[in-house]
C-alpha cells in the first residue's frame, strides 16, 4: 500500500509539472534517436516577426526613425516610399510626420503600430468623400486593402554577375535565405561573440540601432538606389547614420541581441524587396 501511494503521489506530482510547462509555452522536442539524455531547445528565433509589405494606411515617425528603416521594416524600396510622400533627398523625416502606405488618402486609415507600440492596429475613421457613390447611396466606405503577400524579386543574371560583394562575417553558415512560409528574408552566420561583422559592399549607412524589432542592433547600408544590406543581432555597432564604408571594413561586432545566440543575420534587399545572398557572395 505504502509502494501505491507513493507512486500516485509521484504520477500527479508529474501531471501538475507538465501543466506547468504547458501553461508557460515551454518549447521541448523529446530526445533524439541516438539516445542523448538532453531535451532539445526548439528555436524560434531565427526570424523574428516579420511584416509583409504593407500597402494600407499609414506610419507615424517616432523618435529614432529613418525614412531608410521605415521602408526596410514594411518592404518598400525607399525611393518609392520617398515617391509617395512627397519627400524629397536627403530623406529627412520628423517626429510625429505620418507616411503614407496607400495611393490615395481619405476614408478609413489604419495606423501601423511602430515596434515599441501595443501589436493592437489603430483605425482612424475620416470623413468619406461626399461625391464618392458609397456617400451617395448611405452605404459604408469600402475598406482599405489587405497587405500584399510577401515578395521576393528576382535578381537578373547581369546585376548576379557584378562584383564588389564579401561575406559579412567568418562562420558557419546556419540559416539559409527561403521564400516559402517561414519567409527567411536572408542568411544567418554563426560566430563567436564580438567577433567582426563586415561590411559586404561599399556603401552609407543609413540605419545604425535597436528600434525595428526582431533584429537587435542593426546597421543597414545602402549600396546604391537599387540595394541595400542589413547586418542584424550585433552586440556592438562601430559605425554611425551617414558614414561612407569600404566592402571589408569592420561595421560591428556580432552578438545575439534580439535572438538566442550568437549569429549575424545578414540580408540584401533590390528595391525593398528580399533577395538570395548567397546569389552575390563569393563561393566559399
Amino acid at each position: 500500500m505504502g509502494h501505491t501511494g507513493m507512486r500516485q503521489r509521484k504520477d500527479r506530482s508529474g501531471l501538475k509539472l507538465l501543466a506547468i510547462a504547458l501553461a508557460m509555452g515551454t518549447l521541448l522536442a523529446g530526445c533524439s534517436s541516438t539516445g542523448s539524455s538532453g531535451a532539445r531547445v526548439v528555436d524560434r528565433n531565427n526570424a523574428a516577426p516579420k511584416r509583409p509589405a504593407v500597402t494600407s494606411g499609414q506610419y507615424i515617425v517616432k523618435p529614432g526613425d529613418t525614412l531608410f528603416s521605415i521602408a526596410f521594416r514594411y518592404g518598400w524600396d525607399y525611393k518609392e516610399l520617398a515617391a509617395r510622400n512627397n519627400i524629397a533627398a536627403p530623406y529627412t523625416i520628423r517626429p510625429g510626420q505620418p507616411i503614407r502606405f496607400s495611393s490615395a488618402a481619405g476614408g478609413t486609415t489604419t495606423v501601423v503600430s511602430g515596434p515599441s507600440s501595443s501589436s493592437r492596429t489603430t483605425v482612424i475613421r475620416r470623413p468619406v468623400n461626399p461625391t464618392t457613390p458609397a456617400a451617395n447611396n448611405g452605404k459604408s466606405a469600402t475598406p482599405a486593402p489587405t497587405p500584399s503577400t510577401q515578395t521576393v524579386a528576382t535578381v537578373p543574371a547581369a546585376e548576379r554577375a557584378v562584383g564588389g560583394w564579401t561575406w559579412p562575417a567568418n562562420g558557419v553558415l546556419i540559416g539559409k535565405f527561403a521564400s516559402n512560409g517561414s519567409l527567411n528574408k536572408g542568411i544567418d552566420i554563426a560566430g563567436d561573440l564580438g567577433q567582426p561583422v563586415f561590411a559586404a559592399s561599399d556603401g552609407a549607412v543609413v540605419y545604425a540601432g535597436s528600434g525595428l524589432r526582431g533584429y537587435g542592433e542593426l546597421v543597414i547600408i545602402k549600396h546604391s538606389d537599387t540595394y541595400v544590406s542589413a547586418y542584424g543581432h550585433n552586440r556592438r555597432l562601430l559605425v554611425r547614420e551617414g558614414q561612407q564604408v569600404k566592402a571589408g571594413q569592420t561595421i560591428a561586432e556580432m552578438g545575439s541581441t534580439g535572438t538566442d545566440r550568437v549569429k549575424l543575420h545578414f540580408e540584401i534587399r533590390r528595391q525593398g524587396k528580399p533577395v538570395d545572398p548567397l546569389q552575390f557572395l563569393p563561393r566559399r
